[in-house]
Formats: structure tokens, C-alpha cells, sequence
């Protein structure tokens, strides 16, 4: 079996739900404003993060993926960064 692929979750994100912004990190979203998301780092707590929804590649995630990027942050990141070609 293969590693897992972080997909993007259905609905709008809304504060109160978890985004990956565009360096990865999952983020507990704080607001949103037209164009612009923003929020807290929940790998290491930075703030504000704020990302474009137009320009960024910004996706909701899973409660999965959040468990899956606190347990091993480097190897999340990594996978990630395979993922997009980076």
C-alpha cells in the first residue's frame, strides 16, 4: 500500500476549520476575508498565516492529515512536497 494523498475536503473553509496553506502547515483557520485566509500554525503555532484562496493552493483538510503532519512533521512535509512536484 502507497502513502497517502492529502486531497482537499468538500465545503468552503470558515473559521474554525483546518486549511494547509501554501508552506504546508496545517492552520486553524481564523478568519476569512474576501480574497485572504488566515490563522494559527498547529505545528508550531506561528500567526498570523495568511494565504490568498485565488493565488495559493490552499485546501481543507482532514483531521487525518492534521494527525498526520503533528506525529511526523518532516516526513508530512516531504510528502507533501513530492506531491507538488516541489
Amino acid at each position: 500500500m502507497g502513502e497517502p494523498i492529502t486531497q482537499d475536503q468538500p465545503g468552503e473553509i470558515s473559521p474554525g476549520d483546518v486549511y494547509e496553506d501554501c508552506s504546508f502547515h496545517p492552520v486553524l483557520c481564523t478568519y476569512v476575508d474576501d480574497d485572504e485566509i488566515g490563522g494559527i500554525s498547529l505545528i508550531d503555532a506561528s500567526s498570523p498565516r495568511a494565504c490568498s484562496l485565488s493565488g495559493c493552493a490552499v485546501i481543507k483538510l482532514s483531521i487525518d492529515d492534521v494527525i498526520a503532519a503533528n506525529a511526523d512533521w518532516p516526513a508530512y512535509l516531504a510528502r507533501r512536497k513530492r506531491e507538488f512536484g516541489v
